[in-house]
């Protein structure tokens, strides 16, 4: 494993590892560390065929500052960080991860890894044989899905209770439309309907249509789930879903859902609110992942990962309570809401 430190703007550190695996190739790791003013930065590894190095590296750019951001606005002592790995997912083996978690663990703690797109739970496994700096596992608090899952629920509530025209309790009367029925939309999809909300749904994969049907969510055509009407639109899926061709499409009240980087660009952000749309901060309504995480870091039990997410519902409502006081997106607000806390570390 060859490690190269990057001369990145704006970054504490960027590294790239050459992985030394069987085979013709050899796949590229690149681990980007955007701020540890609060703590070690942690965030997952994304297994992914990228274009080109320069594709895996804005992506893993992007994403870092996000988690740096998520982090903050979580209130946890943690940074942001997140690694890439550019290989085809469908060939990943023992020895990448191998490999991947040397590299890891010559970072000495600065990085802190844990499963994303592409990676699961005994990826990891494999990755903490050569590291401790790893989170995630399945002797710890397992996948954090759920958790993820039941924040995304706190913050469609936070959001219900700002907007003037819902009841939060009353959820019978509110219609989901959530895209992307994987593990964090299917399961959020269970708690809404069990809460007596109208849950409506689109995914890729017809088996687990069937599946969310029986169970009484309606099936939306994928093609047709910008324009279909509801009150809380609810993106699960990949990010860049509110962008040029959608915004003016979308049929809703609310943008609350568990993707990441929602928005292709920030300035749909105004475009929502100049809509009257209220958007849930895709880095704040989505952290119990990261609080799960967290939690497992620190010895914590699954149950006060839980309870850690009603606090997405509280700092969601704090956040609106700004933008609403000096008129900026919601978006803005939770930005203001994680420099200082970077600022003030």
């Amino acid at each position: 494993m060859n490690l190269e430190k990057l001369d990145i703007e704006d970054y504490e550190a960027v590294y790239k590892a050459h992985l030394e695996t069987p085979g013709e190739e050899e796949p590229i790791a690149i681990i980007a560390i955007y701020d540890t003013s609060l703590g070690p930065a942690l965030g997952g590894t994304r297994l992914w065929n990228y274009d080109s190095e320069e594709d895996a590296l804005e992506d893993v750019k992007r994403l870092a500052k996000g988690m740096a951001y998520k982090a903050a606005a979580a209130d946890l002592p943690l940074g942001g960080g997140k690694a890439v790995i550019m290989a085809d997912p469908k060939k990943k083996s023992e020895e990448l991860f191998r490999e991947y978690g040397k590299a890891v663990d010559a970072l000495d703690g600065k990085y802190i890894t844990a499963e994303d797109v592409n990676t699961v739970t005994n990826d990891m496994a494999i990755v903490a044989g050569q590291t401790d700096h790893v989170v995630g596992l399945e002797e710890g608090l397992g996948d954090p899905s759920p958790i993820t899952a039941q924040g995304v629920y706190y913050g469609i509530k936070a959001s219900l209770k700002e907007h003037q025209d819902y009841d939060a309790d009353e959820l019978e009367n509110v219609t989901v439309l959530i895209q992307g029925l994987g593990k964090v939309g299917s399961t959020l999809a269970e708690k809404l309907l069990e809460d007596g909300a109208h849950v409506k749904g689109s995914d890729v994969d017809e088996d687990t249509l069937k599946r969310m049907e029986a169970k009484g969510l309606e099936i939306v055509d994928s093609s047709d789930v910008y324009s279909e009407e509801c009150d809380v639109f609810t993106p699960c899926a990949l990010g860049g879903v509110i962008n040029d061709d959608t915004i003016d499409t979308i049929k809703c009240d609310i943008v609350a859902g568990a993707a990441n980087n929602q928005l292709e660009r920030r300035e749909h952000a105004e475009i929502l609110k100049d809509k009257e749309i209220l958007y849930a901060p895709d880095y704040v309504i989505n952290a119990g992942g990261l609080l799960a995480v967290y939690n497992e870091l620190k010895g914590n039990t699954l149950e006060q990962a839980k309870k850690d997410t009603k606090g997405i519902e509280n700092r969601l409502l704090t956040m609106y309570k700004e933008a609403k006081r000096k008129d900026i997106t919601p978006l803005k607000a939770a930005d203001h809401y994680a420099e200082r806390k970077m600022k003030k570390a």
